[in-house]
């Protein structure tokens, strides 16, 4: 057992947040912790990573765990570059690294070998630091560096990248690549998906699949958790629930127990109100009245049950159109755009919409996605081409950064200033359905979170009743009940949807059609994200196998660098597929001997060095050191071709 968390309670005031909360993570073990916003989730990351204090309980871990967490919102060093920042987890090797540097130059110095008794301790000191070092990874460090940035969309940025230039969600995931790169026993992550694009989400899935240590894991992300995790502990009404399985099997189990438990309090009701009638008919009969009393004695022992508690209040709201759009909604053509430096983001682009259509924007982070869906609604202005609304288009637009809502205004204010023709109790009503109650209408939006600025908007919107919707990142700041009831909005509106997402399982429900945005334009696909991923892959193997026909009618001398025989070599090799898995296992195991091999030959020298034999034979000590470095340097690149390999 790695950790125990025992009737953990956590007040604000006299509010209490979290109550006799329970919690025990095994070795390797995969746990998702949901609940709505505000049900105290992050919190009890923080009391569990002693950041933050508890009322009551316990936490039991012990000594030798090392514990990661990576918040929200997690502080870099801005002063720093990308590679500092990544470094700075090997602070301590690195240091190691120095010392085994200098002892080096001081084992090599003849000078030193005077004094044999300091020679010896100076030549101990050497190996046991060394066995240290290597055991702690010291030569494998870069090679982690590198492949940890690389999977987290780095790979083009120069390792001197100050973090100042890097925007939020770049340093979002240099944070999670830091502490990634730290692997600890227990790994802590809450909403680790937000900003990611889908090439690095799933890049992500896969490394925390086969990470050795724990995970607990708070996201609001169905498919992440899906795939992830096997225990779902749900805080609920501030207490904790824990449940066997992933996200859709927690969701079976619970609507499974909860219609298990009503049919129980309801059978139970009924034979309550039939004994309660018999005892009433025959309490005041002379040859009924033992058996009535009988009766109402056994109902004053029963054991009553509470009736289930269900689900909590959820928001509910509709999006309605005010007028029907034309059949033409919107035609771009040969569409340009550029960044505030001129920068282009993309090569011209076309496409239509019509009334009706859902269709989801997709694309790797910073191709331009939320700069289009501006350029659309007239906030940024294009290098060159048309865009052409449609007649009677009305459009309303969601902005993932909430930038369109002023800070200052309270809840209410700031809905009633953009519909100020409406009723204050109109306003008020609309507000209880995005579950702003009471009090709540005349909180600052300032002082909002983010999924209450998100549930603001999304009341705005739904007011405006526009026939075409714009949303960036919608479910973003959602938590997972309020992401289905915009679902259910969004799969009755009549109107015309486009949207960005990165939420999969967002995509999968609603987008009918998909446009891939990439530098060198756009693309279209029917479907949904699941159709995407399909015909992504069957048009690589169609290229493939279109390229291997092609290498068969090409001239005999053709150039072992040409791109038909390439790509017809990528074909054949598909086809083979496992035997090629076969060969990788295979090396992979050559690898980790190799490895093996020269760990323990770097230690035998290291040994070796100790031994007044050859201490104070100054060419030995040289020739050995040679060895040593050899070695290392043949490790490192061992290391390196193993953690491509297992990366495949």
């Amino acid at each position: 057992m790695l950790l125990q968390a025992s009737g953990i309670t956590k007040l604000y005031g006299i509010t209490p947040v979290l109550e006799g909360i329970n919690l025990q993570i095994e070795e390797r073990e995969r746990i998702g912790l949901v609940g709505v916003n505000g049900a105290g989730k992050s919190t009890l990351l923080k009391i569990i990573a002693g950041e933050m204090s508890h009322d009551g309980g316990q936490i039991f871990r012990s000594k030798e765990v090392t514990l990661g967490y990576l918040a929200q919102n997690s502080g870099l060093h801005h002063g720093n570059t990308i590679g500092e920042e990544m470094r700075s987890v090997y602070a301590e090797l690195i240091e190691t690294e120095r010392e085994l540097r200098a002892m080096e130059q001081q084992i090599a110095d003849p000078a030193h070998m005077d004094d044999e008794k300091a020679y010896a301790e100076l030549l101990e000191r050497y190996s046991q630091q060394s066995e240290w070092f290597r055991e702690r990874g010291g030569y494998e460090m870069e090679t982690r560096i590198r492949s940890i940035l690389h999977g987290m969309g780095f790979a083009d940025f120069s390792q001197d990248t100050l973090v100042s230039t890097l925007s939020g969600g770049q340093k979002t995931r240099l944070a999670l690549a830091r502490i990634l790169l730290q692997a600890p026993d227990l790994l802590m992550l809450d909403e680790p998906t937000n900003h990611l694009d889908l090439d690095t989400l799933a890049w992500l899935e896969d490394y925390l699949r086969a990470y050795s240590g724990a995970l607990l894991v708070v996201s609001h992300d169905r498919y992440f958790l899906d795939r992830l995790v096997t225990s779902i502990v749900e805080i609920e009404r501030h207490r904790s629930r824990r449940y066997t399985g992933n996200y859709s099997r927690y969701i079976d189990i619970k609507a499974a127990e909860y219609e298990s438990s009503m049919k129980q309090f309801e059978k139970q009701q009924d034979e309550i109100a039939r004994m309660e009638q018999f005892i009433q008919k025959n309490i005041v009969r002379a040859s009924t009245t033992k058996r009535a009393q009988s009766r109402r004695r056994a109902l004053e022992k029963m054991d009553r049950m509470d009736r289930p508690a269900g689900d909590l209040k959820k928001a509910s709201f509709t999006f309605e159109t005010s007028v029907v759009s034309g059949k033409d909604v919107l035609r771009v053509h040969n569409l340009t755009l550029s960044y505030e430096d001129k920068q282009k983001l993309f090569e011209p682009i076309s496409f239509e919409l019509w009334r009706g259509d859902m269709v989801a924007l997709i694309g790797p982070n910073g191709t331009g996605k939320t700069t289009l869906l501006k350029a659309l609604i007239g906030d940024h202005a294009p290098d060159g081409g048309k865009i052409e609304w449609g007649a009677k288009t009305k459009i309303g637009y969601y902005d993932q950064e909430q930038g369109h809502l002023n800070p200052s205004n309270t809840v209410l204010e700031e809905v009633w200033s953009s519909f100020p023709h409406l009723e204050e109790v109109r306003i008020r009503t609309v507000l209880g359905n995005f579950l702003f109650s009471g009090e709540d209408v005349l909180k600052k939006v300032a002082a909002l979170s983010g999924g209450e600025k998100a549930r603001v908007s999304l009341s705005k919107l739904m007011l405006l009743e526009a026939n075409v919707l714009i949303l960036d990142e919608p479910t973003n700041h959602l938590d997972l009940v309020s992401k289905e009831v915009l679902e259910s909005a969004l799969m009755d509106y009549e109107g015309t949807l486009l949207f960005i997402s990165h939420d999969r399982y967002f995509l999968n429900k609603m987008a009918e059609r998909i446009l891939e945005l990439r530098p060198d334009g756009l693309a279209t696909y029917l479907g949904n994200f699941d159709d995407y991923t399909a015909k992504k892959q069957e048009l690589l193997e169609i290229a493939a196998e279109e390229a291997a026909n092609a290498l068969k009618t090409a001239k005999p001398d053709a150039g072992a660098n040409d791109p038909i025989r390439l790509a017809a070599m990528s074909f054949e090799e598909s086809k083979q597929a496992k035997r090629e898995e076969r060969n990788r296992k295979r090396r992979l195991e050559q690898l980790e001997e190799e490895i093996a091999n020269c760990e323990d030959r770097i230690a035998a020298l290291e040994q070796e060095l100790t031994l007044p034999d050859i201490y104070q034979d100054y060419a030995a000590v040289q020739t050995r050191q040679e060895k040593i470095a050899t070695y290392q340097q043949t490790l490192e690149q061992a290391y390196e071709e193993w953690e491509l390999l297992a990366a495949e």
